[in-house]
């Protein structure tokens, strides 16, 4: 019953990944959330997985700074499991840095790293991890964890996989991290910016963001420490999102200082939110709200319940936009899929209101990524997910190879209510990743280790674990000019927006 009540469903309102998308926080890739993913295991179905990444477009030839985490921020998953829009748990990671370069050499590494610990490895992270109650009380459950470093390329790093295999450790009470570069896992055509493809569905096939990489905090529990009251069966739900809080920071030629409260600079819980959903005057905003706050927006519920992105499809395509207000984008985006929530999908899935032990007087309606975690994985995950009734699929949470896009431009359509479009049935043409993802944690492809520009007479690109690798001339210079144009200096003062929510 259940699979035939979702036959034809896509996720709402979220469409993509979420990189530089708004005006401030595309100033400050560190801190910048790109994805989040939540899925049950699949080789160990009795635990939850969580990814989270940041910092958007990095390459391999990015030098010689790379790309570290920043050490005055926050870096959050947060999880909600009564439904009341608060953090139940928040799992932590700070950073610190070890800097060995000093004035002696521009270097990043000055060999082959084999080992975390290996000499030749002259810029080191290590993290802590925290995990922080509803109450706000604090507990350390990781401390100097060792962060794998960013891919310098093959020579530099021969072996990365070795790499991530150290840095991915053990959490006490069960479960696994890992924190450090990896492949985006993201895939797509961004092109969709192009007044949709081109105009007539010709800007398609090309992934925009193969061979890039991000950095990744992987994070694996078991069902019962992240359901709630400890219980899966009769509380299977939870609502994911992930966060950066930073001070403020005075940047200045040769110095930078932090200063003052931790503040929350970006957020991100299903994808592509801010992006297309989102207005422009208001997506720094969105960033710096916590999602007990969404419902108090009226602008920003306005846009779920009245999307933009079908009336342009409509204007460009002639495709007719559905009729409004949009409850099933509501149901799909603010409440989770449930028959309690009064919204047009007569199934349920993934809402908070289906806990047994939740008050449905305390449910906050707010953007999370939800997920039912007494659903077991698929055997043969399908790309289409809760689409091709793969019900353990986006919009259940998401997983690694859940073709968000394609199923969002379908749930904007009304496929959730009227079934496929099949004018808009082909997508955007790019239905994978570039690389295939693990079987086993942390799941995500490794990063890449040779330059994304590459002309048709470049050598082939080298496999991330290691190999011979081509230093193109171009890539070198354009090094050079990043270096120069960085190392001239600028201003620039952080400050939270100055903004208060209307009341409901």
């Amino acid at each position: 019953m259940l699979t035939g009540a979702l036959v034809g469903l896509a996720p709402g309102t979220a469409t993509a990944s979420s990189h530089r998308e708004a005006p401030l926080i595309a100033g400050d890739p560190p801190a910048d959330n790109t994805d989040v993913y939540a899925f049950v295991s699949p080789d160990k179905p009795d635990t939850v997985t969580l990814i989270a990444n940041w910092y958007p477009f990095q390459e391999p030839n990015g030098g010689p700074n790379f790309y570290p985490w920043a050490t005055d921020a926050h870096y959050d998953i947060n999880i909600d499991n009564d439904g009341d829009a608060k953090a139940d748990l928040t799992y932590r990671w700070t950073f610190r840095t070890d800097d060995r370069r000093g004035k002696n050499t521009f270097l990043y590494d000055n060999g082959p790293v084999t080992s975390l610990d290996d000499p030749n490895l002259l810029f080191r992270q290590t993290y802590t991890l925290q995990v922080i109650d509803r109450y706000g009380h604090e507990s350390t459950v990781i401390r100097d964890g060792k962060v794998a470093p960013s891919n310098t390329g093959a020579a530099s790093m021969p072996d990365y996989g070795a790499l991530r295999d150290q840095a991915t450790v053990d959490v006490p009470g069960g479960g696994k991290t890992y924190v450090g570069q990896a492949d985006d896992s993201f895939f797509l055509d961004l092109r969709v910016f192009d007044l949709l493809y081109g105009g007539n569905l010709s800007e398609v096939g090309q992934d925009t963001l193969a061979g890039y990489s991000v950095n990744t905090i992987a994070l694996q529990l078991p069902k019962s420490a992240v359901v709630l009251r400890g219980n899966p069966t009769r509380n299977p739900v939870i609502g994911v999102w992930s966060d950066t809080e930073r001070k403020s920071m005075f940047i200045s030629p040769g110095e930078s200082h932090a200063f003052g409260p931790y503040v929350q600079v970006s957020r991100l819980g299903n994808p592509l939110v801010n992006e297309v959903v989102v207005p422009a005057g208001l997506k720094d905003k969105f960033n710096a709200l916590t999602p007990d706050q969404d419902r108090k927006v009226p602008d920003l519920v306005n846009r779920v319940t009245d999307p933009e992105l079908p009336k342009l499809i409509q204007g460009i395509y002639g495709l007719p936009a559905p009729a409004t207000p949009r409850n099933d984008l509501v149901e799909i985006f603010l409440t989770g899929i449930t028959t309690k929530a009064g919204g047009p999908i007569a199934a349920d899935l993934n809402s908070q209101l289906n806990n047994a032990d939740v008050d449905p007087k305390r449910f906050n309606p707010s953007e999370q990524l939800r997920l039912n975690v007494s659903i077991p994985p698929a055997a043969s995950p399908n790309r289409l997910g809760v689409l091709a009734n793969d019900l353990q699929g986006f919009p259940n949470g998401r997983r690694l190879t859940d073709d968000v896009l394609d199923i969002a431009v379908q749930a904007v359509e009304g496929a959730a209510v009227s079934g496929i479009v099949p004018a808009l049935a082909a997508g955007d043409k790019v239905n994978a990743n570039d690389k295939p993802f693990g079987t086993v944690f942390p799941y995500v492809a490794l990063p890449g280790n040779t330059a994304v520009n590459q002309s048709s007479g470049d050598a082939a690109a080298v496999p991330a674990g290691g190999g011979s690798g081509h230093f193109p001339f171009q890539s070198l210079l354009g090094g050079l000019v990043a270096a120069v144009l960085i190392g001239s200096g600028v201003a620039l003062f952080r400050r939270r927006p100055e903004w208060t929510p209307a009341v409901a």
